[in-house]
């Protein structure tokens, strides 16, 4: 390795989750520092950023014309190169509390299946946002590191990290993955389905936000327990005029069953991937999820009927894969074995 900008050894390494839903730092020595949206809100007219994080989240679907909410990360890569290089800037300096000549060691972690454009694209961004290096690590791994699986010894692990764009399958063994695997379809997909359903069935527009509340709240992969519904708000179609519509769970599983059935047909095709002695492992060990959309209500049971298998969710799903990042940044001859740069 190089030797390091002089500048640069008063940076502390951060280990940044760059996700489609949310993007997450730790910084050596003082733990997360910034959980915020990854949007960039931006002035049409002169390219301007407005607001970046949650701040432009709150613009999202409410600015005027000349006002543009922007996901620059789509399906877990990027999509708009600079928006991402300037929505990293950003955070990098607040992760910093806004220090001058910032140029931290940076170890970001990617979807399994990144592919060579979308990693130089991560790479550069990071380097452009004045890196002075940049490491790319796969999600699903540093997310088994992340909950505390045995990821460096010779028994096999599998975890599943559905993010908000991606789902990361592997199954990892001595610091690599086995098998690994990333789908497009993830949080941000169970969204968009439940706005479709709510447009096709009830003739109601909603917002990203309003989907996301109506899959927390009454969304489920297997049936509840104890039925449940759920007051929507939108704009109804035909009238053109504010609308309420009271939905229930059994049709908002119905609208996710697509997705739903796209991951559970992914775990299963990992599991037909296993080498025989580490299918033994997961047998005894199971299946871990993590990341956001693993809070999916009854996924885990939907998962452990579909697989036979244990299944458990991670104490902290939300903040695992920056968690075994940050583990990376303690341990070189790891993070030398587990870089795809």
């Amino acid at each position: 390795m190089t030797a390091r900008p002089l500048f640069s050894l008063f940076s502390s390494d951060l280990a940044i989750d760059l996700g489609t839903a949310n993007t997450l730092i730790y910084v050596s020595g003082r733990g997360i520092v910034l959980d915020e949206p990854s949007i960039v809100a931006i002035n049409r007219n002169n390219g301007e950023i407005q607001a970046v994080g949650r701040e432009a989240k709150e613009i999202l679907g409410r600015a005027p014309g000349d006002i543009a909410a922007v996901k620059p990360i789509k399906d877990g890569v990027i999509s708009d190169f600079k928006l991402t290089e300037r929505m990293l800037s950003h955070f990098i300096q607040t992760a910093h509390k806004r220090k001058m000549m910032v140029r931290p060691r940076v170890v970001i972690s990617v979807p399994s299946e990144i592919t060579p454009v979308e990693k130089r694209a991560a790479w550069e961004s990071a380097r452009r946002a004045k890196a002075s290096e940049v490491h790319l690590v796969e999600q699903a791994v540093v997310a088994a590191l992340g909950v505390g699986l045995p990821i460096t010894e010779p028994q096999g692990s599998m975890v599943v990290d559905i993010g908000g764009g991606t789902t990361d399958i592997a199954v990892i063994s001595l610091s690599g993955a086995v098998y690994s695997r990333s789908v497009r379809v993830a949080g941000n997909a169970m969204d968009d389905a439940i706005i479709e359903h709510m447009k096709r069935k009830h003739n109601l527009l909603i917002g990203e936000r309003t989907a996301e509340q109506v899959k927390m709240g009454i969304g489920s992969a297997y049936p509840l327990a104890n039925p449940i519904n759920m007051d929507v708000k939108g704009r109804d179609l035909i009238r053109g005029i504010p609308s309420t519509v009271t939905v229930q769970d059994g049709e908002i599983r119905e609208c996710l069953a697509e997705c739903v059935a796209t991951i559970v047909n992914a775990i299963r095709l990992a599991l037909e991937r296993t080498p025989p002695e580490l299918s033994a492992d997961i047998s005894d060990r199971g299946i871990v999820m993590t990341g956001g959309g693993s809070l999916l209500k009854n996924l885990d049971t939907r998962v452990r009927t579909e697989t036979g298998l244990p299944v458990s969710i991670a104490d902290e799903p939300l903040t695992s894969v920056v968690m075994g990042t940050a583990k990376m940044l303690d341990d070189f001859k790891l993070l030398r074995r587990a870089s795809i740069n």
